[in-house]
């Protein structure tokens, strides 16, 4: 690399700091404001297509559209972990600064010693995005029906019970807001239910996306048919955030970005008990955890484990344990076809028995 760079990534500047090592130039400063504009702009004094020219940027919220950006301009841009980078610069002597980050990153680069991260490929990166939207939405049709549910037990009302909100059954519901509740429980009531009928239609239309996503990918398929309890949704979830080539070495460090790993803390003598990492992607973690729970049926592949780790412990625990297990078997799967699990394949004209 001629010119070796770090940046460091905030809401309303990037700080960059970069050296070129042949001509013994190096330059430091800010660009303002922090979009795209500006940023490919500033990339036009780089010729990338004769000087090899790398950045170094840590792996938090921005990094996308510097990516893409210095992609553009022919730029390699390198992802950073940002605990691990953390880690490597040391004790802390001195107040931190973005420009000490910026110069961090630039020499972790320089000297082949930056804590990488995975980028994924544009396609990849809209999946998972698609997929927290669903998880969002989901969220909070769940919490305007625990509101009913909380209004509806402060005011003595007769209870509703969650099918008659979610289900569509509302003419249980109207009755009882209507006879029992006070005018201000009434609106909130009301309020919740016009809500939650956005959200349901909302959720309705981007499932039935992420669907036919789920059912036009390779790898999304090959889930589906060789993992029991893997449907649609957490298969093309595994393929975001577990595909490509060279992603994990083995199968344990795969189990941990999830955050299904236990941690322990130990000092002097004395150990905390075990709890889950709960590091890396929320929405993969939900769908494993109900993936899992088709273990529960005495048809399934995996019943016999479950049953052991349920009799042991809980059936909570139990779910963990087989999420776990999903998480190794997708690894190899996700392993075995590299970036060839991204492959979009013609969709079957109907649901087949893949998708369960």
């Amino acid at each position: 690399m001629s010119i070796v760079g770090g940046l460091d990534i905030h809401r309303k500047q990037l700080t960059f700091d970069w050296v070129d090592q042949e001509k013994g130039r190096w330059e430091r400063g800010r660009i303002i404001p922090a979009d795209r504009e500006h940023l490919a702009g500033w990339l036009t004094r780089f010729d990338a297509a004769t000087v090899p020219v790398a950045f170094a940027m840590e792996g938090c919220t921005g990094w996308r559209y510097i990516a893409e950006e210095m992609a553009k301009a022919g730029v390699a841009a390198h992802l950073a972990e940002p605990a691990d980078t953390s880690v490597l610069r040391g004790p802390k002597r001195r107040a931190k600064t973005d420009k000490a980050d910026a110069k961090l990153l630039r020499e972790l680069l320089a000297a082949g010693r930056l804590p990488e991260c995975y980028i994924p490929p544009p396609e990849v990166l809209e999946w998972r995005a698609m997929l927290e939207l669903y998880q969002d939405l989901r969220t909070q049709h769940t919490g305007w029906a625990q509101r009913i549910q909380a209004v509806c037990f402060h005011q003595g009302t007769t209870a509703p019970g969650q099918a008659g909100i979610v289900r569509g059954d509302r003419a249980r519901l109207r009755a009882i807001v209507d006879d029992q509740l006070s005018i201000s429980g009434r609106l909130q009531v009301n309020t919740a239910l016009a809500l939650m009928d956005v959200l349901a239609d909302h959720l309705d239309r981007l499932r039935r996306r992420l669907l036919s996503t789920a059912r036009s990918l390779k790898g999304a398929r090959e889930l589906m048919h060789d993992i029991y309890g893997v449907g649609p949704l957490s298969s093309l979830a595994l393929c975001a955030w577990l595909g490509g080539t060279d992603r994990f070495s083995s199968s344990r460090k795969a189990v941990r970005f999830v955050g299904l790993d236990i941690t322990v803390h130990s000092s002097d003598g004395k150990r905390s008990p075990g709890r889950l990492s709960r590091q890396g992607p929320e929405v993969l973690r939900w769908l494993l955890f109900e993936a899992a729970k088709t273990s529960a049926r005495s048809c399934a592949p995996g019943y016999g484990y479950y049953s052991q780790v349920k009799d042991r412990y809980d059936a909570n625990r139990a779910c963990l344990s087989q999420a776990r297990r999903i998480v190794r078997h997708a690894t190899h799967i996700m392993t075995n076809l590299g970036d060839d699990a991204f492959t979009v394949l013609a969709q079957p004209a109907a649901p087949t028995t893949i998708a369960r």
